[in-house]
């Protein structure tokens, strides 16, 4: 029998006679409604085209490859809930909104789908693509997504600040392979305060009074029960003699933690700076009232809390943990996120990079790194530290201090806190052009990688003390 004289093919021929495709944009009120309809608190529309969208558009492009629009939805959470100092109250409200946010945009694919048009959810949830772990594992930036859509911007906090509901909220966001009729567009003004109550908050001080942020320490610390954590948790067990060994790297409630997120869902340590942010319409009006009040009940408790902060050794946060809060006892832990190739490397040590060891340097470094083997073409590259910033270059810098050569391997060796720059230098392994002393400085600005075994006594010593 013939494909077309089959009765499926002839159904499917007289119902696609009766129900014309789609054509022309989707009516962007419609769209709108049946997105509030689902149970979206608020909505926004971006076609790929925008500029705001260009640095993920081959991301978005690989999840739905005839994507022309991007919706952005926005769940509220409940705000009391994230102000508590319980961590479980915290945790089961930020899952119970990625569940509501992801049911939301389900529900809206499905009633798209049943209208004729081409939609897909990108998922809010933590990333699953750990093949390409410690590589990128995020399919969709949802954040730069919500901003270009108008629903808010992000704050010194790195958190999406809504005009209304302020940072108490998740997003999520919808592909359609069709065009809207209108687009949203971005606020013309920032929601966030100011306040730099975020700052003050932050038991890593990952959040710089001047607006930088230290993506390492927030990670180690506030994700420890994530993906580098765990992979640290598992070293650590195999590294282990016994149970004593063992037991004197890792404290039980670690252990009690971790097994606590695989059984239910990872926890975060610290999601301080959301829960005393004061900004958004329907928030603020309490810290506008009695800013020494909003402190004494919201910000207050979150400094006097006793507990564990994860910490890189050589990190700004090691420093500054029992300086800040004599009630929090400061953990070495490994850099679990170590890239193979020389060009996540160096993206890697942007998202290490330690603002306060480099006070006060301003340098410029050539990199001439030769490949794995003689037929491979030295690699050029330039690290810069200026103003307590850092940068990595993928080309020569005309005003660089000055040049080091060495292999590809060896320079991702220089970060690790078993590599013996002295020796290397000594024997040619590694040259520079200037003093050695300004590459020897320039290597402090960064954490030591590598895998760390605690210090036993000065961690038995912390929590015996607790």
């Amino acid at each position: 029998m013939a494909l077309e004289d089959q009765q499926a093919v002839i159904r499917f021929r007289e119902k696609q006679a009766q129900q014309p495709a789609r054509t022309g944009p989707i009516d962007s009120t419609w769209l709108r409604e049946l997105a509030l309809e689902c149970g979206a608190d608020d909505v926004g529309f971006v076609a790929i085209t925008r500029e705001e969208l260009q640095p993920q558009i081959l991301k978005l492009t690989k999840l739905m490859p005839k994507v022309q629009t991007v919706i952005s939805l926005v769940c509220r959470m409940n705000r009391s809930a994230v102000q508590s100092t319980t961590r479980s109250v915290v945790n089961h409200e930020f899952h119970e909104t990625y569940d509501e946010v992801n049911h939301v945009a389900r529900k809206l694919v499905r009633k798209l789908s049943d209208a004729g048009y081409s939609a897909m959810n990108a998922v809010a949830a933590f990333p699953m693509e750990m093949q390409n772990f410690p590589g990128d594992t995020i399919p969709i930036h949802h954040k730069p997504i919500a901003e270009a859509a108008g629903l808010g911007k992000m704050g010194l906090h790195r958190n999406v600040i809504h005009p209304k509901f302020g940072n108490f909220v998740l997003l999520d966001s919808v592909l359609i392979a069709h065009e809207v009729t209108e687009q949203s567009q971005a606020l013309d003004y920032s929601p966030c305060l100011d306040c730099k109550l975020c700052v003050s908050v932050c038991p890593v001080e990952a959040i710089g009074m001047d607006g930088t942020f230290n993506f390492s320490a927030c990670y180690t610390h506030n994700y420890r029960d994530f993906m580098g954590g765990f992979v640290d948790w598992v070293d650590q067990i195999v590294e282990a003699k016994d149970r004593d060994d063992f037991r004197s790297r890792v404290h039980e409630s670690e252990t009690a933690s971790v097994w606590q997120s695989l059984s239910y869902k990872p926890n975060y340590k610290a999601a301080y700076c959301v829960s005393v942010c004061p900004a958004g319409e329907d928030v603020m009006g309490e810290f506008l009232d009695d800013r020494i009040a909003f402190n004494k009940e919201y910000v207050a408790p979150y400094k006097d809390i006793r507990e564990r902060v994860y910490v890189l050794p050589g990190s700004d946060a090691e420093d500054s943990v029992p300086k800040r809060y004599p009630s929090k006892t400061a953990i070495r832990v490994g850099w679990a996120l170590n890239p193979r190739d020389i060009f996540s490397f160096l993206v890697n040590l942007t998202l290490t990079f330690q603002r306060r060891q480099a006070k006060g340097m301003n340098v410029t470094v050539n990199l001439v790194m030769a490949g794995a083997d003689s037929d491979t073409a030295p690699m050029e590259a330039s690290l810069r530290i200026a103003d307590g910033r850092f940068e990595a270059l993928f080309w020569h810098a005309p005003e660089a201090d000055m040049t080091v050569t060495c292999s590809q391997a060896d320079f991702m060796a220089m970060f690790r806190q078993d590599f013996d720059l002295e020796a290397a230098l000594g024997d040619g392994r590694v040259s520079a052009s200037a003093d050695a002393q300004t590459l020897r400085r320039l290597i402090k600005c960064f954490p030591r990688y590598g895998h760390y075994v605690p210090e036993v006594v000065r961690a038995e010593a912390a929590i015996a003390a607790e």
